[in-house]
């Protein structure tokens, strides 16, 4: 049995082993505009897109706050954490919550600046 506990717990560790761990990367607001909402969309709720640096790029990605909170629109220069997927970004709150962002666009920092 002990045996059998020991094979198990190794294949779940060599399988974990080859995935590459997703880390938390620092990340700079660099810009906050309004979003355009689509002519049919009459939710009334404001999005925001939010440029973020992170390393050599910059992403642009589409923030709807809670009801009621705005404190977005003052929030460039500030440093957050986040962690960078193939289509979304993800950060916590001050409570820990963890919340995903749908990634518009990406560039590289230089490119970005020259715009």
């Amino acid at each position: 049995m002990k045996f059998l506990r020991i094979i198990c717990l190794s294949l779940i560790v060599l399988s974990s082993y080859g995935q590459p761990a997703k880390k938390y990367q620092v990340a700079v607001i660099v810009g906050v505009k309004a979003h355009q909402a689509a002519a049919d969309d009459t939710s009334g709720v404001a999005g925001y897109e939010v440029s973020l640096k992170v390393e050599d790029k910059v992403y642009v990605v589409l923030y709807t706050p809670p009801l009621g909170v705005s404190t977005v629109k003052y929030a460039e220069g500030r440093n957050l954490l986040v962690m960078v997927g193939e289509k979304t970004i993800s950060y916590n709150d001050l409570l820990g919550q963890t919340f995903e962002v749908p990634i518009i666009s990406r560039n590289s920092a230089d490119t970005a600046q020259h715009k």
